[in-house]
């Protein structure tokens, strides 16, 4: 779920788009919310309401009764659904393994590879200081 959530909504709808998907239906067509977003301060970590965040969710169901759930931050119904829908057909036995090798697999190593990317551009800027030791002491 992650991997779906970190990814666009256009990669996931392509990657879909090469599958004969099964007939589903929306339980929950898509519909924008907001969430409180908890902090923790001082050293007990007592927490606090930091905020509230925008959220998408829908619910898709499978003809076959599996039922899918999907949750995005910010306004986007679609990448929601497209989530959900790639919940439902991962628990579903026929599509499960053709799922996470064809839509979650792939949309992983993009992942990885954009963290490394931005990983390698942080350390580009990472300056190491060190102390001198004078000879007085």
């Amino acid at each position: 779920m992650a991997v779906l959530a970190h990814a666009e909504a256009g990669e996931i709808a392509a990657r879909l788009r090469d599958l004969a998907l099964p007939a589903h239906q929306d339980l929950r067509a898509p519909e924008n919310g907001l969430v409180m977003l908890r902090g923790r301060v001082g050293g007990d970590g007592a927490p606090f309401n930091l905020g509230e965040a925008t959220v998408s969710r829908a619910a898709v169901r499978l003809a076959s009764g599996e039922v899918g759930f999907g949750y995005t931050l910010g306004r986007d119904g679609e990448k929601a659904r497209l989530i959900a829908l790639c919940d439902a057909l991962v628990q579903s036995r026929d599509f499960g393994g053709l799922v996470e090798r064809s839509v979650i697999a792939p949309l992983r190593e993009q992942l990885m590879v954009r963290r490394k990317h931005a990983a390698a551009e942080t350390a580009a800027t990472k300056v190491d200081f060190y102390t001198m030791v004078r000879g007085e002491g």
